[in-house]
C-alpha cells in the first residue's frame, strides 16, 4: 500500500520484546490393552482424547489394564479430570503365556511406519492436537529375554526422547533385588522406575476383589494434581512425599525409616527406584502416620546432570517456551535491532521464571566464537543458555553439639534470683 501523502497511517513494529506461554504439561498418553472396550469408541493403535472423568468414554474402556489405568489417575485428582489420549492395542493371541506376552509388547511397541501402538502415542500431536508430556505404557514390569532389558521399556527411551517426555515404568515389584537388576539396565533422564505395585478394590462378577495393578498411572495421576496446584500449572514442582490415593495397599511391605538408611526403601531410593511406602503412626521414622505415601524424584539417568526428574520437566518447558520464541523470528533479517529483541525476550523468560522461583537463575550469552562471520553470513543465530533448576530437600542433617554457654546462663539465673539468702531475728 503507498503511504499517504495527506491523511492517517498506522504502522506495526515487529521488534518489540515478544512472550509466550508454554504448553500443558500434565497431558497423560497411555498405551495398553483392553480386550473388552468398545471398539466403536477405542479402535486399536488409534489415538483417542478425552477427559479421564467422562462417563461416556469410561464406560466403553471395558476392564483390562487402561481401566484400571484411568482409575488410579482419577484417585489422585480429587474429582477433578485430565487431559488424556488413549491407545489401545490388541493382547497376543497365542496359547503359550511367554509368547503371548511378547505379543503383546510387540503390539504396545507398535510400527513407525505404520504409527502403531507407542507410535500412534507419539503422533498424538498430528492426530487429536495433544502432546502428551506424561507417558504410561502397559506391560514394563515384566522381565526380557535372557537378561535383556524389557522390550517396553527399550523402546520407550527414544520416543521419550523425541516427545519431550518422561514416563514412569513399572519395574518387577516382588524383591528389591529384582527391581534394582531391571533399573541397572535403563538409561534414560526421562524414565523413573517404580519399584512397587498397588494393591487395589475392583469389582468381579459382582463382588468387591483386592487385585494387583501397577502403580505407575496412579503416579501419574499424583504429578497431574502436582502440575494442578502449582504456578498455572507448569512442571517445576517436585512430587514426592506426597500421598498416593485410591489402592487398600500394596503388593508388599517395604521398610522405610526416615534415619536408616539401611532400611530396603532407602536402598531402593538409592539405586533411583521409586516407592511407595505404608504410613505407621507408632513410628516416628515413618514417612507419614497413616496411608500411602509416594517417595520418588530420580530418573534412570545414568551421568549426574539430570537425576531429578521434575527439573527434567521443567528444563523441557523452558525449551519449549524458546521453540514458540524462535518462531516469531525465523525469516527476519538479521539486524542489531532484531538480534537484541531476540535476546531480551528469551531472557525475559528466564527473568519471569527466576521471579516465580521456578529456576534458581540463569546466564545468558551471545558468544562470538558460536557467532562467528561465516554463521552470521549464513543466518545462523547462536545463543548459550546456562540455567540452574532447583532441587528437591532430599535430606535434612542435623549436627548436634553441646551447648554450655546454657548451663552458664542457667547458673546465672539461679544466682539471680535465689543463690543468695539471709535471714535474721527481728
Amino acid at each position: 500500500m503507498t503511504a499517504p501523502y495527506f491523511g492517517y497511517q498506522s504502522t506495526y513494529p515487529n521488534d518489540d520484546v515478544a512472550s509466550v506461554t508454554g504448553g500443558d504439561y500434565s497431558k497423560i498418553g497411555l498405551c495398553s490393552t483392553s480386550s473388552d472396550a468398545d471398539a466403536s469408541v477405542f479402535p486399536l493403535n488409534v489415538a483417542v482424547r478425552f477427559t479421564s472423568t467422562d462417563p461416556a468414554f469410561l464406560s466403553k474402556i471395558g476392564t483390562g489394564d487402561l481401566a484400571a489405568a484411568l482409575t488410579g489417575i482419577n484417585d489422585q485428582l480429587g474429582g477433578s479430570g485430565a487431559d488424556v489420549v488413549v491407545v489401545r492395542v490388541a493382547e497376543g493371541v497365542a496359547d503359550d503365556a511367554e509368547t503371548k506376552l511378547a505379543q503383546t509388547q510387540a503390539n504396545i511397541i507398535g510400527d513407525a511406519g505404520a504409527g502403531t501402538g507407542l507410535w500412534a502415542l507419539r503422533n498424538a500431536p498430528q492426530t487429536v492436537k495433544a502432546a502428551c508430556h506424561l507417558w504410561y505404557a502397559g506391560h514394563t514390569a515384566e522381565a526380557g529375554v535372557d537378561g535383556a532389558d524389557n522390550p517396553v521399556r527399550a523402546a520407550l527411551a527414544h520416543l521419550l526422547e523425541a516427545a519431550k517426555a518422561i514416563a514412569i515404568v513399572d519395574v518387577d515389584p516382588t524383591s528389591k533385588v529384582n527391581a534394582i537388576a531391571a533399573r541397572e539396565l535403563m538409561s534414560s533422564k526421562r524414565m523413573m522406575p517404580m519399584g512397587v505395585a498397588a494393591k487395589v478394590y475392583e469389582t468381579v462378577n459382582g463382588a468387591a476383589t483386592l487385585v494387583t495393578r501397577p502403580m505407575a498411572p496412579r503416579v501419574l495421576g499424583l504429578i497431574a494434581a502436582t502440575d494442578n496446584n502449582y504456578r498455572n500449572g507448569m512442571p517445576f514442582d517436585s512430587f514426592a512425599n506426597k500421598p498416593i490415593l485410591g489402592i487398600a495397599d500394596i503388593n508388599r511391605p517395604i521398610g522405610f525409616d526416615i534415619g536408616d538408611g539401611s532400611t530396603e526403601g532407602q536402598l531402593m531410593l538409592a539405586s533411583d527406584i521409586a516407592i511407595v511406602v505404608q504410613g505407621e503412626s507408632a513410628n516416628a521414622g515413618a514417612i507419614a502416620d497413616g496411608g500411602f505415601v509416594f517417595i520418588g524424584f530420580e530418573s534412570a539417568a545414568t551421568t549426574a546432570e539430570w537425576t531429578q526428574i521434575h527439573q527434567v520437566r521443567g528444563a523441557d518447558y523452558i525449551d519449549e517456551e524458546f521453540g514458540l520464541l524462535a518462531r516469531k523470528y525465523l525469516g527476519g533479517r538479521y539486524t542489531a535491532r532484531r538480534a537484541e529483541s531476540l535476546l531480551k525476550s528469551f531472557g525475559q523468560v528466564l527473568d519471569d521464571h527466576v521471579y516465580n522461583e521456578d529456576i534458581v537463575g540463569y546466564l545468558l550469552k551471545y558468544p562470538t566464537d558460536l557467532n562467528t562471520i561465516a554463521q552470521v553470513t549464513q543466518g545462523n543465530f547462536s545463543i548459550r543458555t546456562n540455567q540452574e533448576l532447583y532441587p528437591i530437600i532430599r535430606k535434612i542433617n542435623n549436627e548436634v553439639r553441646h551447648y554450655p554457654e546454657a548451663i552458664t546462663a542457667l547458673v546465672n539465673t539461679i544466682v539471680a534470683n535465689v543463690g543468695t539468702q539471709s535471714r535474721t531475728v527481728s
